[in-house]
């Protein structure tokens, strides 16, 4: 049975280091992802905000599971990725 593909966002800047690195990792696993740019989306920001209490980015969620920063460690445990 193949396993679906998870559901991953992540909200950045485009200023943001770290969430270059993020989207440059989840491209070499061959991840989807949607990105969304809260320095352009307002509502974005607040929807962020109000799921992980700051305003920090990058911020991923993976099927609704809100990691804070580039963490790949969890970010592979939420994928199941063995790096």
């Amino acid at each position: 049975m193949i396993q679906p593909q998870p559901k991953v966002i992540i909200f950045t800047t485009p200023t943001c280091s770290f969430c270059r690195a993020a989207k440059a990792y989840f491209n070499e696993k061959r991840v989807r992802f949607t990105e969304v740019d809260v320095s352009r989306d307002q509502r974005a920001a607040q929807d962020m905000m109000r799921r992980t209490g700051q305003m920090g980015v990058p911020v991923i969620l993976i099927n609704n599971r809100p990691i804070v920063g580039f963490d790949k460690p969890k970010i592979n445990q939420l994928l199941g990725i063995k790096d």
